[in-house]
């Protein structure tokens, strides 16, 4: 089956439907962990999912990427731990902020996971246009 999965539903280009299947809800994280806890919590098997990589309105200021007005929206990641998802918290006490994706992977894959999950729920997404053929 060719199916593309496009946030929140499934599309099927053989037959042309859009089967609107509510996806997991978005993550909302209600607890924070810091960078050092998160090789105990690995050990411990209380993460107990795959880091979800997630777009978010920019919480820290600061020059170059951190220029709000040039770039509103950074990137962010969760954990699920002990069924609660949660945040990183920087050392200064705010939600850990990546500008690349790319550097977040880098980050990731240091703390141990080479599989994540990415959701992008801030910027719209373009027309869907089937793969070609051949």
């Amino acid at each position: 089956m060719n199916l593309h999965h496009v946030s929140w539903c499934y599309i099927d280009f053989r037959l042309g439907i859009v089967n609107n299947i509510p996806m997991l809800p978005a993550p909302a994280p209600t607890i924070a962990i810091r960078q050092p806890d998160i090789a105990a919590l690995l050990a411990a098997y209380r993460i107990t999912h795959y880091p979800v990589v997630v777009r978010v309105p920019r919480l820290v200021q600061g020059g170059g990427f951190g220029d709000q007005a040039k770039n509103p929206n950074t990137w962010t990641v969760y954990f699920l731990v002990d069924n609660q998802w949660a945040y990183i918290e920087s050392a200064r006490g705010l939600r850990r902020e990546w500008g690349s994706l790319d550097r977040l992977e880098i980050w990731l894959r240091e703390q141990g996971f080479s599989y994540f999950w990415v959701r992008n729920d801030l910027e719209p997404i373009g027309p869907v246009v089937p793969p070609t053929e051949g």
